[in-house]
């Protein structure tokens, strides 16, 4: 399903901090409608994890090849990092608010983030992820990221690992996986389980 060799190929830009972006990281084309229909009925807000939505098969399959081995080891090959026994958390995003998007650089608690984009189209010039220079510019970006279907993002995670989007209300799909600090999993799960569970009653 992924094109590994694709992956394996693309360069790593540490200019500001290490990262490299794909447009399209799958083998087949045809896939993208079975993808976008099997992807989670998310209608809220905010981040779900993937035990806690229901989807289809292809997605299913998608998570197996995005969580195995091979993905690992690529990863720890361009990062230069030991992500062996390394808890890894997958969780999924659905719809935008126009309180998402801010500036951030993510939790100490994460060495790596993945984030894969699964929009069967997209036409909007907002909603699109920056990977930034500085902390507070939204403007001043090295890359902008397609929220396509297929268009992936990994970066390793530092102090100034600054990224953000235009804010954005609507339907934007994705996937984010997490390697961890393996002390801060159990921390991670409960954070995401009450947020889960209040978004849920909301």
């Amino acid at each position: 399903m992924l094109n590994f060799e694709l992956i394996k190929d693309a360069k790593v830009n540490a200019d500001y901090f290490p990262f490299f972006a794909i447009e399209d990281i799958f083998l087949n084309k045809e896939d993208h409608s079975k993808i976008a229909s099997d992807f989670p009925n998310i209608k809220k807000g905010g981040s779900f994890p993937s035990d806690s939505v229901t989807y289809g098969d292809s997605i299913g399959l998608l998570l197996k090849s995005l969580e195995g081995d091979q993905m690992r080891i690529i990863l720890e090959e361009k990062f230069k990092v030991d992500l062996k026994d390394k808890p890894v958390v997958t969780t999924f995003r659905g719809y935008s608010r126009m309180k998402d998007g801010k500036i951030h650089s993510d939790s100490k608690t994460k060495i790596i983030t993945v984030l894969l984009y699964l929009n069967e189209k997209w036409d909007e010039a907002n909603g699109l992820l920056r990977l930034l220079k500085e902390k507070d510019n939204l403007d001043s970006y090295i890359k902008e990221i397609p929220a396509t279907m297929g268009s992936m993002i990994a970066f390793e995670v530092t102090n100034n690992c600054w990224h953000g989007f235009v804010p954005f209300e609507g339907r934007r799909c994705s996937i984010q996986l997490n390697y961890l600090y393996k002390e801060a999993l159990s921390q991670h799960k409960i954070r995401h389980k009450l947020s889960s569970f209040f978004k849920k009653l909301s």
